[in-house]
C-alpha cells in the first residue's frame, strides 16, 4: 500500500461515523476499510469478554462484519452505531453459545448465555469507553501510539530497553517520553469528555 493511500485511510478512520456511513452507502470501498478498521478491536473484545477463544472470536467477528454490511441501511442514526455494534456482537455471541451447546447436545446454562436484549448498562458504557480510548490513541503521533502499544498492550509489557531498542530511543529517554504522550492522551480524553 502506498502512503498516500495509507495516510488517505488513517484520515478517513478518523471520520465521523456520520460521514463514513454515509460514504459506505455510497459504495466507498476505502470507507468500508475504514468503517471496519475504527472498530475491529471493539467487535474482536466483545467474544473474548463472553469467554470465548481467539478463533471463535474471528468467526464472530466475519458474522458481524456480514451483518453490518446487510444491515448498515437500517441503523437509524449513524452516531449509535457503536451501541448497535455491541448489541449486534453480543446476539452473534449469544447465536454461537446457543449453537455450540447444541452441536455438542448438553443443556444450555441460561446464566452463560447473555441475553443481548437486557446487556447490563455498565458492560455497554465499558465498551464505548475503551472504543472512545482506541480511537483518541489511532489519533495520536505514531511515536505516541507505538509507545503508548507496547507498553500498555503487549503481553506481556514489553521492558524498557526492548521498547527504546524498537523504537530506535536512548533507553533513558523512554520514560519521559511515556509522560509527555501520555498527557497528550489525557488532554485528548479531556476534550472528548472521557474523564
Amino acid at each position: 500500500m502506498s502512503s498516500g493511500v495509507h495516510a488517505s485511510h488513517k484520515v478517513k478512520r478518523s471520520l465521523a461515523d456520520e460521514v463514513l456511513v454515509r460514504s459506505c452507502l455510497l459504495g466507498d470501498e476505502e470507507a468500508w476499510s475504514a468503517l471496519i478498521d475504527k472498530y475491529k478491536s471493539l467487535i474482536f473484545s466483545i467474544p473474548i469478554r463472553y469467554g470465548l477463544s481467539a478463533d471463535d472470536a474471528s468467526d464472530i467477528f466475519q458474522s458481524v462484519c456480514i451483518t453490518l454490511l446487510r444491515d448498515l441501511a437500517s441503523v437509524r442514526e449513524p452516531r449509535a452505531l457503536v451501541a448497535w455494534l455491541i448489541k449486534a456482537t453480543a446476539r452473534q455471541c449469544a447465536l454461537f453459545k446457543r449453537n455450540r451447546q447444541a452441536f455438542v447436545n448438553t443443556v444450555i446454562d441460561e446464566n452463560t448465555v447473555p441475553d443481548t436484549g437486557s446487556l447490563p448498562e455498565t458492560f455497554v458504557q465499558d465498551l464505548e469507553r475503551e472504543q472512545i480510548l482506541r480511537e483518541t490513541i489511532a489519533e495520536m503521533q505514531p511515536e505516541c501510539v507505538r509507545l503508548i502499544e507496547f507498553l500498555f498492550f503487549s503481553n506481556p509489557p514489553l521492558p524498557y530497553d526492548r521498547v527504546a531498542h524498537a523504537l530506535g530511543f536512548a533507553k533513558g529517554s523512554v520514560g519521559a517520553t511515556r509522560m509527555r504522550c501520555l498527557e497528550k492522551l489525557r488532554l485528548a480524553l479531556e476534550k472528548k469528555g472521557f474523564c
